[in-house]
């Protein structure tokens, strides 16, 4: 079937481009609303354009065509003159709620990031990011302390179910090693569930102190121990049950990858075991949505990083000494696990 054409009863339409080039008011109009506590207000009980005015402290008719618009995108609902929350708002967007995500916009909406993006096709000609020498992976960029304070709620639960899915509630002696910890959540979670696992943290020193700080208030700070610096260059020593590798392989191109895994591989005990969480797109790389348009954001931030498949970091572990590979989801989050095991001794 030829692509370009229309599916059966379809006529060609420019709705999708329109859509798209006006997919900026879209990001600007949400991080409004995040700013003018919209979603609180509108759960708070204030639903009509008057009321959630004066509760914001803006205009009545800016208001007004704010909330039409989320609700044309789906981020609210509207019945007559009253707006209501959908589930997901209420859920992540309404501060009062224990699973409130309003904080991810300082980072995902940052300059840092957003800056990488200005010229798409310019980072198409080079095939990398166009922002520095090394964009987002300088040495010590201060966007991962903003990535350790402001993406922690949205890292909880994955956190939770990744400690669930490991068997950190069985109470084992586990040494844990946790490379990138950025805000520490999926070590401290090991930790909570497991009164006997002791967590040793890498990461820039600064982002540490976020993490150190989630150690103390889950009250595991006396079983957190940090090692500052590059993964690529401190020494991680040996004997690990686990390595803890969350959202950092995407960063790096395979050949990189593949020699950090064989450090990763020389640190753990016969028998331990490598957990990565990662977007994976499936092997077509168009699904599902979230993994697979994450290689642009890659593209625009990175030297040579990527959103692999499950088939290309198989073979990354399998070439870096890991005996095998186990794919599992992680509903709800987009993310996916991949478990990967050192093979026992003899």
């Amino acid at each position: 079937m030829d692509h370009a054409t229309p599916a059966a009863g379809r006529q060609p339409s420019p709705e999708l481009i329109f859509e798209t080039l006006n997919a900026y008011q879209r990001t600007a109009s949400l991080k409004a609303a995040i700013e003018l506590d919209l979603f609180t207000a509108i759960g708070e009980g204030n639903v009509t354009p008057a009321t959630l005015a004066k509760r914001c402290q803006v205009s009545e008719r800016g208001m007004r065509i704010l909330c039409d618009y989320l609700t044309v995108i789906g981020f609210l609902t509207k019945d007559g003159a009253r707006y209501g929350l959908t589930a997901d708002s209420a859920m992540f967007l309404d501060e009062r709620s224990r699973a409130y995500l309003g904080t991810v916009v300082k980072f995902m909406n940052s300059p840092v990031l957003t800056d990488g993006f200005k010229d798409v096709a310019a980072i198409v000609r080079k095939g990398g990011t166009v922002m520095s020498e090394h964009g987002s992976m300088e040495p010590e960029h201060p966007m991962w302390v903003e990535f350790a304070r402001s993406m922690a709620p949205l890292m909880a639960l994955p956190s939770e179910l990744i400690a669930n899915l490991v068997g950190a509630e069985t109470g084992k002696n586990w040494k844990v090693l946790d490379i990138a910890a950025g805000h520490g959540l999926f070590g401290v979670a090991i930790a909570k569930k497991n009164p006997n696992a002791q967590i040793v943290a890498v990461d820039w020193r600064k982002v540490l102190e976020v993490a150190k700080e989630n150690a103390q208030a889950a009250g595991v700070a006396a079983r957190y121990s940090t090692l500052p610096g590059s993964a690529f260059e401190v020494e991680f020593g040996t004997g690990f049950d686990l390595v803890l590798l969350t959202n950092f392989l995407h960063h790096f191109n395979a050949p990189t990858c593949e020699g950090f895994l064989r450090k990763v591989y020389a640190a753990l005990s016969p028998g331990g075991r490598a957990v990565t969480f990662e977007f994976v797109p499936n092997e077509d790389r168009v699904s599902p949505p979230i993994a697979a348009t994450f290689s642009l954001m890659m593209l625009g931030t990175t030297e040579g990083g990527d959103a692999y498949t499950f088939s290309e970091f198989d073979r990354m572990f399998r070439n870096a000494g890991f005996s095998r590979n186990e794919f599992h989801p992680l509903p709800p989050s987009p993310g996916q696990v991949i478990i990967s095991h050192k093979q026992t001794a003899g």
